[in-house]
């Protein structure tokens, strides 16, 4: 098989960071930032199969949906006329919240972040229809690594921070989709290997506890988290991920998760 070419555009980016340390020796990867790729010439960026943006302006995060702070906007007009797969990573925020999500749910996105990720989808569906991958992904667990330039702060983030501090954590048990950064990796080289088209969740595809992971995280070591006995439980949700797997031929498990947490140094 000849060997797959993609761009990874995000230099500090946590996702692009651990595709580069976990695929470079599968795949020939160009891992630039944002204003290299804008520098990058038409013929130059020709010679890659596919381009993955994981750069992130801060006020496409926080602020109303603009334009000038999106990223994939500025991104997709340089290529829409190149023959290159465009991976979109979107969010499992758009939809409400819930059980078994299906791509085709209602989606409520309910802050300004989600919100601008759903405009972004619908752009590019209509700019690039037969050339695109959209990636609506859960939560990713890995040791968080430094960026000055960091715009997101998740689960592992915080659990890394409060784990560390003398402080009592009170934590509502929700169950939530979770998937190992070596999952995700996996899955996203089946994504490349197999040259799909569409929308797709990625995720565990079933229900994770806070409590559970949070054994599994801190090895059951003396901890300052405590789960609060009652709670009204708005939060919860779980994403379908039968069309990826059955599209990739794969299975997703719970214990691989698992497995990778326990690895995890703290």
């Amino acid at each position: 098989m000849k060997k797959i070419k993609i761009i990874l555009v995000g230099k500090g980016s946590f996702i692009a960071t651990y595709i580069n340390k976990y695929l470079k020796n599968k795949l020939s990867i160009r891992h630039v930032s944002l204003e290299k790729f804008l520098s990058m010439r038409t013929e130059a960026i020709k010679k890659f199969n596919f381009l993955c943006n994981c750069a992130v302006n801060k006020k496409y995060q926080s602020d109303s949906y603009s334009t000038k702070n999106d990223f994939d906007l500025k991104i997709i007009n340089k290529i829409n006329k190149i023959n290159i797969k465009y991976i979109f990573l979107s969010s499992r925020k758009i939809y409400k919240n819930g059980k078994n999500l299906h791509e085709n749910d209602k989606k409520q996105p309910t802050d300004n972040y989600e919100k601008n990720k759903l405009i972004t989808e619908k752009f590019i569906k209509q700019t690039m229809p037969n050339n695109y991958i959209i990636l609506r992904i859960s939560n990713i667990i890995a040791p968080p690594i430094k960026n000055r330039r960091k715009v997101t702060i998740n689960f592992i983030d915080n659990f890394f921070y409060y784990f560390s501090s003398n402080k009592i954590i009170k934590y509502k048990n929700y169950f939530k989709d979770f998937l190992s950064i070596k999952q995700f990796i996996s899955i996203f080289f089946q994504i490349l290997k197999k040259d799909i088209v569409g929308t797709y969740n990625v995720s565990l595809g079933k229900k994770v506890y806070i409590k559970e992971l949070l054994k599994w995280l801190t090895k059951n070591k003396k901890h300052n988290f405590i789960p609060l006995k009652k709670f009204n439980d708005n939060d919860s949700f779980y994403l379908n991920n039968t069309k990826l797997t059955k599209k990739l031929g794969i299975s997703i498990l719970k214990r691989d998760l698992k497995n990778y947490c326990l690895k995890i140094k703290i």
